[in-house]
């Protein structure tokens, strides 16, 4: 029977932490108790989106706080302004500079303690329909007597701009959905709850009953479920990990990792007893209030907490190995690629940083190429149900390219050509290896002869096979304007896939709580049976369900191998 959850030794070692830590606690305690360094005029938990992409799907998202990168014409990442500066959210002066063509004068200070609305203000304005965006700047030009918003629209209007008035720039958006508006005129979006900055969210989050949110206490060990009940226990509103005042990277990363409940639910007055012991580690704070990365969340909870053993242990060009927990893909954009396949990123990752596995993982987590929220190398990736990551081991036997036979030479600069296998690393034997490099245009190549131990070479001599080592995908970690959210495969079936999203509803508004929710979503086991020039075709907006985040926003992808997780 398959499981909900493969444990392997570090999975289970998780597990029953966890289980301990945020199941066996009290109820009553954690949200009431505030953290001695929180903020008290930081922003509330979860915000609706800010940034461009306004739709009703987002509409729970959190406020950004970091400053992003831009790509440049090269697909390098450079600094550029934003629709949204941190220093807008932060309190921080953060002057927005137009094009090099536009003259500009600085526009005035934007006026002091207004009411309710702001930059990043979700609005409205009465219309017919009304017209709806996002406050990019308040202020008083010069010669009025009342301040002005200006709005980026979610759509463009005949007569807006790009985010100048009357000649003078205030900030940028893209051409005719720039609106500039008396701030009186302006009301909160009625799509949305109305956003007001509470003294302190955990005392606001006990502003109206806890007690309908709270998990159960489960005192004994929780084994993982099988496929066939796990729909039951696992699928529906108030499933999952209740989000709860920036956690949503500590949930979904959580909730791809381990099932932590008997019923299917844990509560953030449990969670936040793990986010206080994170924010005790030295080199770590803000773990109760601040928005974290993923990377940041594992890196801590795995060395610092759980004290486990890296794992990858990674080789470069022969170097001393290297451990770590994940590994960040990183490449030079290829123009061409229109839609890469993990196992293509980790390739391309591997031949440029000349790495090698130093040994086969049990579990490989692997960061998309992408700067947070903001930057994207690729604008879809397919993520690949299986990895072969045979050809990135060292010391293992390997397959030549050409004949078939035994592969004893490596060439990084053979890779990109064409015309020898396209898109696979190009190993080759003896002969064909001096075959290869006769032409005058590899003639140059330095390749490099594989270390392969004698006993090994003889046993595939003697076996006439290569073993691959192949791994299994079992979750994408997504992320869409600061909002994390998880796919789980809880099965052997194309279609067993789970959705989670920790605040995907809410009760009582902007006094009440994230209610986390787990949704079938069947639909991706068909998106990931098409080929990427199938996927390329598609246009985002004609994606079914919930596969559009599968494919637009993945930001890692978690694999592991059936068989190393027997021994490690």
């Amino acid at each position: 029977m398959q499981h909900l959850v493969i444990m392997t030794s570090w999975y289970s070692l998780l597990f029953l932490w966890l289980c301990f830590l945020i199941v066996g606690e009290d109820p009553a305690k954690s949200l009431t108790d505030t953290p001695p360094d929180l903020n008290p005029s930081s922003s509330p938990s979860r915000a609706p989106p800010t940034t461009s992409s306004l739709s009703n799907d987002n509409k729970f998202h959190s406020l950004p706080f970091s400053l992003s990168h831009k790509v440049g014409s090269s697909g390098s990442m450079s600094h550029g302004p934003l629709s949204l500066s941190a220093g807008s959210v932060m309190g921080e002066h953060q002057e927005v500079l137009p094009p090099a063509t536009t003259p500009v004068q600085r526009p005035p200070s934007p006026p002091q303690g207004q009411p309710g609305l702001e930059v990043g203000s979700l609005v409205e304005v009465k219309e017919n329909p009304p017209l709806c965006g996002v406050i990019r700047w308040v202020g008083l030009p010069p010669g009025l007597q009342e301040p002005l918003a200006g709005l980026e629209l979610e759509e463009e209007c005949v007569g807006c701009t790009d985010g100048t008035f009357k000649g003078i720039r205030y900030f940028t958006c893209p051409p005719k959905k720039a609106l500039f508006v008396k701030l009186k005129c302006c009301r909160p979006d009625s799509r949305f709850p109305s956003l007001h900055h509470s003294p302190n969210p955990i005392e606001r989050c006990n502003s109206i009953a806890f007690g309908g949110y709270l998990s159960e206490v489960v005192n004994e060990n929780t084994p993982p479920r099988t496929e066939n009940d796990s729909l039951e226990v696992m699928v529906g509103k108030k499933k999952g990990i209740q989000g709860h005042y920036n956690s949503c990277y500590l949930d979904s990363t959580l909730h791809t990792k381990c099932l932590i409940s008997l019923h299917g639910y844990v509560c953030a007055t449990k969670i936040m007893k793990l986010r206080r012991i994170l924010e005790k580690v030295e080199a770590a704070s803000g773990f109760t209030s601040e928005e974290k990365d993923p990377e940041e969340f594992l890196n801590i909870l795995f060395h610092h907490i759980l004290r486990v053993d890296p794992l990858l242990k990674l080789r470069s060009a022969g170097q001393k190995v290297q451990d770590c927990y994940f590994y960040q893909i990183f490449m030079d954009k290829k123009d061409k690629v229109l839609v890469p396949t993990s196992q293509q990123l980790l390739e391309w990752s591997f031949i440029n940083s000349d790495l090698k596995f130093a040994e086969a993982p049990s579990c490989l987590i692997i960061q998309m190429p992408r700067f947070g929220k903001d930057f994207k190398m690729f604008n879809k990736i397919f993520p690949s149900l299986e990895l072969d990551i045979t050809d990135l081991l060292d010391d293992t036997p390997r397959e030549c390219r050409i004949c078939g036979g035994l592969a004893l030479y490596e060439c990084r600069e053979c890779y990109e050509d064409c015309d020898i296998t396209p898109g696979k690393i190009k190993q080759f034997c003896e002969k064909c290896n001096t075959q290869v490099h006769l032409h005058p245009r590899r003639k140059s190549h330095r390749y490099v002869k594989l270390s392969i131990p004698k006993e090994l070479q003889e046993s595939v001599w003697r076996q006439g096979s290569y073993p691959h080592q192949q791994m299994e995908l079992f979750a994408v970690l997504c992320i869409e304007t600061s909002h994390y959210v998880a796919f789980v495969k809880y099965g052997s079936a194309d279609s067993a896939w789970l959705f989670f999203d920790s605040m995907a509803d809410r009760d009582g508004g902007q006094n009440g709580f994230n209610i986390p929710q787990v949704s079938p979503c069947p639909e991706v086991g068909a998106y990931l049976k098409m080929t990427p020039e199938e996927l390329h075709a598609l246009d985002p907006k004609n994606i079914q369900g919930y596969a559009r985040r599968l494919l637009c926003d993945a930001y890692m992808c978690m694999y592991q191998s059936p068989t190393m997780s027997l021994y490690k």
